[in-house]
This record gives structure tokens, sequence and C-alpha cells, in this order.
């Protein structure tokens, strides 16, 4: 029993520390990768130093990290098999009574673990941490002075167009129409200038048409109602603002179902938030997968060859599996399959894959 502890362990430390060389490995790359393009970004803007594009890499490169995170687990599965079996250390683990099947226990146990604790304590801070990015680098965007938000209290749009700032103010969004709209219109020297009410607005396109409205002057007074047809022109349609949760890494797990509780009570489809709360869920189960399936290219399959080929085939099967769920994630986007089972599918086939290739390689 003492024996099966001490192997257990040091599986384990060498798993942890395989992980974190790889991990380390990959924000190295994502730094470098994301600083590059924020030096892009800026190159038009003087003022800017070398800082800011450090700073913004360091807040996007965690996030970047979570959704690579289960290819990091490939890796360094596939790195850690390996080397127990170049050095023939699974030959002394088959002496001492372990087989294939128990040499991976340990990794596997590991890797769900890591996917809970990435999902409840990584995931908050990363996407607190690329919420602080966003809010940073939209302060340089040409379009500052437009901006959407959903709130508790309804659903707020600010915009400058034709010498003024309009704020409006909808209770939901119901189809492709704004319900109980009021326009706030101001001055550049934010004086108040008129209020428009409506019953709605249809936002097909950027044209409003606004239905059954009247316009209160800056004293209070109805200066023209029951206007049946009235145009105002937007920064915003419908498609537009229901992209308004276009980047979801901003959201923790913690967050997204008062999120899609919020989205539902103001009229929007809250189909790609339950797809990303399903993905949240399945995220440890995921890591499990990948960590089984490169067992299976290690354990399960013996290359001759130099190590080169383990690193064709990491590749290889990491474009396959991002392509296989982004595939599968777009079918349930179009409801050609239902939510859960878009995110769960491909997970669940590559376990079946991988089970299969452990059951033939835990008998050699």
């Amino acid at each position: 029993m003492f024996r099966s502890f001490v192997l257990n362990n040091y599986l384990g430390k060498e798993f942890l520390k395989t992980v974190l060389n790889i991990s380390m490995v990959f924000l190295f790359l994502g730094f470098t990768l994301n600083f590059f393009e924020e030096i892009n970004f800026f190159k038009d803007y003087d003022a800017v130093g070398i800082d800011l594009p450090i700073i913004l890499s360091i807040l996007f490169v965690p996030s970047l990290l979570y959704n690579m995170f289960p290819f990091v687990i490939l890796l360094s599965g596939i790195w850690f098999f390996l080397k127990i079996k170049k050095t023939d250390e699974i030959i002394a683990l088959k002496v001492s009574g372990m087989s294939n099947f128990s040499v991976i226990v340990i990794p596997s146990i590991l890797s769900l673990i890591i996917g809970i604790v990435f999902v409840t304590s990584y995931n908050p801070i990363s996407s607190y941490l690329v919420k602080k990015y966003e809010t940073i680098k939209g302060s340089y965007e040409q379009d500052k002075d437009y901006l959407a938000a959903i709130t508790i209290n309804g659903i707020w749009i600010k915009e400058k167009s034709f010498g003024k700032s309009n704020l409006i103010r909808a209770v939901k969004l119901e189809n492709e129409e704004l319900l109980e709209v009021s326009i706030y219109q101001f001055d550049y020297n934010n004086n108040f200038i008129k209020r428009i009410e409506a019953k709605s607005a249809d936002i097909t396109s950027l044209h409003w048409k606004i239905k059954d409205a009247k316009i209160i002057d800056k004293e209070g007074k109805i200066s023209s109602e029951n206007i049946k047809n009235l145009t105002y022109r937007s920064m915003y349609d419908v498609k537009k603002l229901k992209s308004l949760y276009s980047n979801l890494d901003t959201i923790s797990f913690w967050n997204l179902e008062n999120e899609i509780n919020l989205l539902e009570s103001r009229g929007y489809s809250s189909k790609e938030m339950r797809a990303k709360l399903q993905q949240y869920f399945a995220f440890p189960c995921f890591l499990l997968s990948m960590l089984l399936l490169s067992a299976v290219f290690t354990l399960g399959v013996g290359f001759k060859e130099s190590n080169w080929v383990y690193v064709f085939v990491a590749i290889i099967s990491s474009v396959i599996v991002f392509y296989f769920v982004r595939f599968s994630a777009a079918l349930g986007k179009t409801d050609k399959l239902p939510v859960e089972a878009s995110v769960w599918m491909p997970i669940l086939i590559i376990f079946i894959f991988s089970a299969v290739g452990l059951i033939h390689a835990n008998q050699k």
C-alpha cells in the first residue's frame, strides 16, 4: 500500500510539473502574439508607448490560456506518457504491479480537479481581467461615443449624431422591436433639448421606425403627439444590439446564470449564454477526455520513429478537435442540435474513442 502511494505521488507530481511547463509555454506564446497585435492596433496613436500593449497583453493572456487549456492537457499528457515510456519507467511501474490503466488514473483525477478549479476559481479572475482589457482598449476605439448596455432597468443606448447627443432607454426587445422607448436629446454641451416617447420602435435597420410617438420639449410640454410614424437614424440595429455579448469570456461562471435571466427578461435570446454555461459544466470532462486521448496516442500506439511523430500527431489532433467542437457549436446555434447536445457530443465521442483505445492499450 505504501509503495502504491509513493508511485501515485510520483506520477501526480510529474504530471503537474509537465502541465505547468506546457502552460508557461502557451502563456509566453500567447503574450508574444497578442503583444504584436496590440502594437499593430496602436501604431497610429502617437501618445501610446510600449507599456500599454504590455499591460493589455498581460490582461488578455489568462483568458486565452483558459480557452486553450484542453490542448495544454493534450500536449501535457502526450509529453508525460511519452517520458515514462521512453525512459522505461512504464516497465518498472508494470513490474511493481501497475497496469497501463493504473498509470492513467492519477493524471485523469488531476485533470478533473484542475478543470473544476479552473471553472470555479481561475475563470472569474480571467473574466475580470479580459473585461478590464476590453474597457481599456475600447476607450481607444474610433466609435467610443457610441455605447449600448443591458441592465435591470432596461436597455440603454448612448450615441451622437447630427450635432446632438442622444440617450435612449427601452423596457425590452421583442422580436425586432424595442418596446416603451424614450429618446432624450441633448446638444454637445449636454443641454437638454427634447424627449421622444413611443410605444415601440422597429429597429430592423439603422433607420428606426418609431410608432405612436409624442415629443416633449425642454419645458416639459407636449409639442407633438399621436405621431404614427417617425424616423430616427441610429448607429444600432437589431443585429448589432444582439451582439452586445459577443465576447462571453467577460462573464464569469458565477455570474452567467444571472446574465441569462437578465437577457431573457429583456427579450434577448440566451442561447449562446446557455451554451457557454454548458461549456463551463463540461470543462472538467473535456480535460479528462483530452488526457485519455493523449494516453491512446502514447500508451496505445507504439511509434518507432522520433518524437516528432508524436508532435505531428498532437498538432493534427488539436486541429481536428478544435474544428469538431466549433462545428458542433455551430449546429447548436442554428438549432440543428439542442444546446446541451452541441456541447457534450464532441466530448462524449472523444471519450468513447479514447476508452476503446485504452482497453486495447491495457491488454498490452
